[in-house]
């Protein structure tokens, strides 16, 4: 048989807060981790939408930082969207 558990109103409220900051903090955590996240390059340019061609002149030229361990390249997805968001136009209104 469930058992039921009775609180006074203003400290139910103050659950209610805290499981919301809990929330709130646990979605931001996760978008911070997905753009700390390394990616290799054939994702960084499909992200791009580039050839591998203007993927390499972007490296050469140090467009957008990374990491080169062997022949392997790796790039942060913030990087990558950082760059998107610098080259943002907009539309005319």
């Amino acid at each position: 048989m469930p058992s039921v558990v009775m609180l006074p109103q203003a400290e139910w409220e103050g659950i209610k807060d805290l499981l919301n900051e809990v929330k709130d903090t646990l979605q931001t955590k996760s978008a911070e981790e997905v753009n700390s996240q390394w990616i290799e390059s054939a994702e960084a340019r499909k992200m791009l939408g580039v050839s591998a061609k203007t993927w390499q002149d972007y490296r050469d030229k140090r467009v957008i930082p990374f990491s080169q361990f062997g022949r392997k390249i790796y790039v942060r997805r913030a990087d990558i969207e950082a760059f998107m968001e610098k080259h943002y136009i907009s539309a005319k209104q």
